[in-house]
């Protein structure tokens, strides 16, 4: 399994941006679907953004709304997630994670990074 740090989180003021990344290593495989999942106190874990390896394939849920893009650079075994125009309730911990197929429920992914604090104030 890769083993996969996240970096980026933080506190932002409603309407403002945050760029999140997330780094993997170790049993890396550019044949690798990345996905970034949120949780919020007392909420279950949400898929945010999905990827598929060639990116071809991309899932946001309906939160988004238009507002975060998810991107993957597999040169460099990293994952984005630029959140723009965000919302209070975007606050959650942000997990990077990885599947060997495209899917958006969080059992199906294998490798999870730590997670990175999101905290967005009005």
């Amino acid at each position: 399994q890769a083993q996969l740090v996240e970096s980026g989180g933080g506190q932002v003021r409603a309407g403002g941006s945050l760029s999140l990344s997330c780094v993997a290593s170790g049993r890396t495989n550019s044949n690798v679907v990345m996905g970034w999942f949120r949780q919020a106190p007392g909420k279950e874990r949400e898929a945010v953004a999905v990827i598929s390896w060639n990116s071809d394939s991309i899932y946001y849920g309906d939160f988004v709304k238009g507002r975060f893009t998810i991107s993957r650079n597999n040169v460099k075994n990293t994952v984005y997630l630029q959140m723009n125009r965000v919302m209070p309730e975007d606050t959650g911990v942000y997990y990077c994670a990885a599947s060997n197929i495209f899917h958006v429920n969080a059992d199906r992914f294998v490798s999870w990074g730590q997670g990175t604090q999101v905290t967005v104030s009005s």
